[in-house]
């Protein structure tokens, strides 16, 4: 059993939808009997993923759409082609997003672009799809690809833990805004991944290596917690059990509420108490 909006005849729209988790949830809606529109910004991609689909269902149950999600005329396109192709929206998965790498004070190219997709991408799907979404009436769901490092925000990395944590602010906000309107029946959802083997994380290799998840993995796992109702869709991976998680978002929050320098996790002053912190000390 899965969520009731995850029905056939319902449609589902993935931005990212090409390849690694978009393309697995795409993958998992068409064989639940959803019509599926994958968008991405690589078309040679899309149509080796629509062959892909249409190897689990009917050919006209899929839909490619070239999308750059970071240009909000780009995503209004999309929302008017999904509308007229196959009548509207019942789940939104803004799932597009790239990680080149950042540094604080290098040039900012990659930190433009990096926030142009990640978070202003999923600004752009919910903000455009949204409204037609609630008007229909029905039952519909926005699901955001967030990020554990927009919680805890690891050094390393500046620039993409900047638009995680937007991202999730902003699905926090959206959520809020949608159960206090009028009449609306769509939920939203934070899916938070962890290690999974895609081509964002590959980074070079070329098999999986054994602490991550397959994108398949963590697909069944967000159905299965879109079931229950979650909000916050915290996947585990085959390395960090979810209690460590927990463990260090609980000491993430704990360096405001107790005054501790940012990112104390990394101090080498902390690695004690930190360490004893995890064991339950």
């Amino acid at each position: 059993m899965s969520h009731p909006v995850i029905a056939k005849g319902n449609v589902a729209v993935i931005t990212g939808g090409a390849s690694g988790i978009g393309l697995a949830a795409g993958i998992a809606f068409a064989r639940a009997g959803m019509k599926v529109c994958i968008a991405d910004v690589d078309q040679a991609r899309l149509q080796e993923a629509a062959t892909r689909l249409s190897s689990v269902t009917a050919a006209t149950h899929v839909m490619t759409f070239v999308v750059d999600v970071s240009r909000a005329e780009s995503v209004k396109e999309l929302e008017h082609a999904v509308g007229a192709h196959f009548g509207g929206t019942d789940i939104l998965m803004n799932n597009a997003g790239i990680q080149p790498g950042s540094t604080l004070l290098g040039e900012p190219d990659n930190w433009q672009r990096i926030i142009a997709v990640n978070m202003w991408g999923i600004i752009n799907g919910s903000r455009i799809f949204a409204p037609n979404m609630i008007a229909r009436g029905k039952a519909g769901l926005i699901i955001n690809t967030g990020s554990k490092q927009g919680i805890t925000t690891p050094p390393g990395d500046p620039a993409y833990n900047v638009s995680k944590a937007g991202v999730k602010a902003f699905t926090e906000a959206l959520q809020h805004e949608l159960r206090n309107t009028e009449g609306c029946h769509i939920t939203a959802h934070l899916l938070v991944p962890g290690f999974v083997f895609t081509g964002l994380t590959a980074k070079g290799r070329t098999e999986k290596p054994a602490g991550a998840w397959t994108p398949e993995q963590t697909v069944e796992f967000m159905i299965t917690r879109l079931e229950a109702g979650d909000f916050y869709i915290l996947c585990p991976d085959n390395d960090v059990p979810r209690a460590l998680d927990e463990k260090r978002m609980l000491w993430a929050a704990g360096d405001i509420v107790e005054n501790r320098p940012p990112l104390s996790r990394w101090h080498p002053d902390y690695a004690d108490a930190f360490a004893k912190f995890v064991k339950g000390g």
